[in-house]
Formats: C-alpha cells, structure tokens, sequence
C-alpha cells in the first residue's frame, strides 16, 4: 500500500513514523473515492475561473495539504467536463489556459452538492472497517459504541456546516471552536493518563 521509500522512512527522534505514511498513503489516487476530484473541480471553478495548475493547489490546499490530484487526473477530467459542455475554456492570459463553469456545470454542481451532502448526513464518520483498523485492541462492543459516537459528531460538524454555509453567524463559529478545542484538550489529557 505505500511506496518502497516511504516504508524506508527512518525514525526521527524516536517518534512513530505512522503520521507520515498515513499522509503519504492520503496523496495517491486509488485512496480518492470516486467522484471526489470531479466535486472538488466544480466547486473551485464555482468560484472563479482556473487553470489545471491552479486547480491542484486549490484542492491540496482545500484538504489541507493531505492530497493533490495529479496532472494526469486533473487534465483529463477538464477534457471530459469540457467535451460533455460542463466547463468552457477561457482566452489564454500570460499562456495560461483558464476553465470556467457553463451554466450546465452549475447544474451538476448543484446536483452534486446535495448527493454529497446526503451521503455525509447517512454515511457520518468513514467506513466502519478502515476505523477499526486504527484500533485494533478495543473489544468489538466498544469500538461499536466509539463509532457510533463519532458518527454523531461528524454528522453534527457537517449539519453544522451547512447551516453555517446557510447562514454565517460568528458566534457559532466562536462557540463550536471553544466545544472542539475544550474536547481535543481533555482527549490529550485522557492520552497522558494512558501513557503514564
């Protein structure tokens, strides 16, 4: 699953090299679920107009340095919107080809806005099997009742979110940041206690 050099990492100071082969792992395609680049192209192009290059660092940038889509995924997949009438090439400025939405693309972004968002309200967290993969050594009941609990918090982060999207209230934005900061403290202070 990661690549020769990645399993060659060597440790430093003694830390555990999972994170960075977890975020390495994040960068390859075949763990991109299907759709997720398509979304991520409309969406940046609902914005403004880009070019293929722009449109990688926007969606590295938009997973926060987790994952970028590669030329070969990007290229083709702006041929295709471009073929089916989804997205129109601009005139090039400084020899940089920009695409923009049709007022087709709009639609399947709209579309594609409201499959995504009824995926995330059913599906919450992330599939059962590649969770339990991080925790190993909890008896089955518990990790159950851990997902369960995290699928309650995922799904209210992304009801959350859409209503913030909705409605934009800083206080909100205030007061769920205290909640996620105050919880992500006592976690690492639970931590502390196991590794004592």
């Amino acid at each position: 699953m990661f690549d020769e050099d990645e399993k060659e990492q060597p440790h430093h100071g003694g830390q555990n090299p999972r994170p960075l082969r977890f975020r390495n792992w994040m960068r390859h395609t075949a763990m991109v679920p299907k759709g997720f680049i398509r979304y991520h192209v409309l969406e940046a192009l609902n914005e403004k107009p880009m070019s293929g290059s722009e449109l990688m660092e926007e969606i590295e940038k938009h997973s926060g340095g987790f994952w970028k889509p590669s030329p070969g995924s990007i290229y083709p997949l702006l041929a295709w919107l471009q073929d089916n009438g989804y997205v129109k090439e601009l005139p090039q400025e400084n020899g940089l080809k920009r695409y923009e939405l049709a007022q087709n693309g709009k639609s399947l972004f709209e579309e594609q806005k409201k499959v995504r968002q009824k995926f995330r309200e059913q599906a919450g967290f992330m599939p059962g099997q590649f969770f339990d993969n991080f925790m190993p050594n909890i008896p089955p009941e518990k990790l159950l009742e851990i997902r369960d609990t995290m699928k309650n918090f995922a799904q209210a982060m992304f009801r959350l979110g859409n209503s913030l999207r909705e409605n934009y209230s800083e206080q909100a934005v205030n007061n769920a940041l205290r909640v996620i900061d105050e919880t992500s403290k006592k976690l690492e202070s639970i931590n502390q206690e196991i590794q004592k």
